[in-house]
């Protein structure tokens, strides 16, 4: 049988997370030529970071269906000084209009260094700081990381997704994007298998 293939993309601010537009947005197409392949889960017009995309409809669910509770990490720019309080109930889970979240890992962070600017860069005012925090959560809701961070009163400024389960966007800049390894992939389906995650399972802190 042939190993799915799969591809990492560093997706830029505001392209969408498709290979068609109406409107004249930029999208996948504009940084890859992908034929055949889908993205497995989508990331907002105005978020970064790592997409996957794959040629199998079997990977491409396994990776995006929220019943595998798939880690995905992202790097988040609120607006002001996240404190302990905000931490414990992302922790614990947080009540949106669509339900109470899933305990998410949740701590405060200082700006990545391996990050690069935005363009264009965020609002800047002087007296009211920013901070990051390192957010992973295992569902997939609508603009769930910054619906969950608003609910704590520390909107989201700037997000970026920098890893979804083994993956990650390490070593790829903005709009790069590499195959994985067919072995790498072949691994991954076979510790799925063996060890799927139970559709209500909460992850133990």
């Amino acid at each position: 049988m042939t190993t799915p293939a799969l591809l990492l993309l560093n997706k830029p601010f505001r392209v969408l997370t498709q290979f068609t537009s109406d409107d004249g947005k930029a999208t996948l197409r504009d940084f890859v030529h992908a034929p055949g392949m889908r993205p497995a889960g989508r990331l907002d017009y105005d978020s970064e970071g790592l997409v996957l995309l794959t040629d199998s409809g079997v990977l491409q669910a396994r990776l995006a269906d929220p019943r595998w509770k798939e880690d995905k990490t992202y790097f988040v720019q609120v607006d002001g000084e996240i404190d302990a309080a905000a931490l414990a109930s992302l922790r614990r889970g947080v009540q949106l209009n669509d339900g109470l979240t899933l305990p998410a890992d949740a701590e405060r962070v200082v700006e990545p260094a391996w990050l690069w600017p935005r363009d264009p860069p965020i609002r800047f005012r002087k007296d009211i700081p920013t901070s990051w925090l390192q957010l992973t959560i295992r569902e997939g809701r609508n603009r769930q990381v910054r619906r969950m961070t608003a609910a704590v009163n520390f909107p989201t400024l700037r997000l970026i997704r920098y890893a979804s389960g083994p993956w990650s966007l390490a070593g790829l800049a903005p709009g790069e994007s590499r195959l994985v390894n067919a072995d790498e992939v072949d691994a991954y389906l076979k510790r799925a298998v063996a060890k799927p995650r139970a559709r209500q399972a909460h992850p133990r802190h």
